[in-house]
């Protein structure tokens, strides 16, 4: 059986969250013993300690065989976005943009979506739009994070605040050699995970997908763009 792992970034508050919960019920339980109220309460309290549990568990999940060319889910979440879009920051030409959305139902880990070099970092402050609308992608505040693999090109990752989150957390900076499936950072709270990808990519997953980081490819690299 395995234990549920804590990321390192939320267990503070899984910690604080358990000894308020306690607090209360203790209270509540103090001045109503045995009533309706203390029951529905105690039920209300572990569900909401449940859910925060699941919202900050580092789930333990390792690819097995060959990768090379292979795009990782970077994080848990539903596909909301599969199209080709003009991407004139970085590539100033045709990408394919892959989007997950990641609910408060999700664990919110980010990971390394594929093996290579990081030859750009930036954090970029902005709004707290939605993260499942479309502008959240450049007006919210996000990371961008362009990763050059060995036979396949660069892509592009954004790790994007939603509406109630307010920490993007990052564990690369620019200069280091990453791995497929290594921990790549986390976002407190409701938000969203763009890929941008050669426009000669196929893709394998499906608009309204739920994927899983570390369990579930994205697409599939072709041969380095010229």
């Amino acid at each position: 059986m395995r234990l549920l792992r804590i990321h390192k970034e939320g267990k503070s508050a899984v910690i604080k969250i358990g000894i308020v919960l306690i607090i209360i019920n203790g209270v509540f339980l103090y001045i109503l013993p045995n009533t309706i109220f203390t029951a529905i309460l105690l039920g209300l309290s572990l569900l909401l300690y449940a859910m925060a549990l699941n919202f900050y568990r580092h789930p333990n999940r390792t690819y097995k065989g060959d990768l090379h060319g292979l795009v990782n889910a970077p994080t848990d979440g539903k596909v909301v976005v599969i199209e080709k879009v003009f991407e004139k920051e970085f590539f100033n030409d045709e990408r394919i943009q892959v989007s997950i959305f990641m609910s408060f139902f999700n664990a919110h880990s980010n990971w390394i979506p594929v093996t290579g070099k990081i030859i750009h970092f930036s954090h970029v402050d902005g709004n707290f739009h939605a993260a499942y609308l479309p502008k959240s992608s450049h007006e919210n505040e996000h990371t961008n994070i362009l990763i050059e693999t060995p036979d396949h090109g660069v892509i592009l990752t954004k790790q994007i605040a939603g509406a109630v989150a307010r920490r993007v957390v990052t564990y690369v900076k620019e200069g280091d050699e990453v791995h497929i499936g290594s921990p790549l950072g986390f976002i407190k709270l409701g938000s969203r995970m763009d890929i941008f990808l050669p426009p000669d990519s196929e893709i394998l997953v499906e608009l309204g997908e739920e994927v899983h980081a570390n369990v579930t490819f994205l697409a599939r690299l072709s041969q380095k763009e010229r």
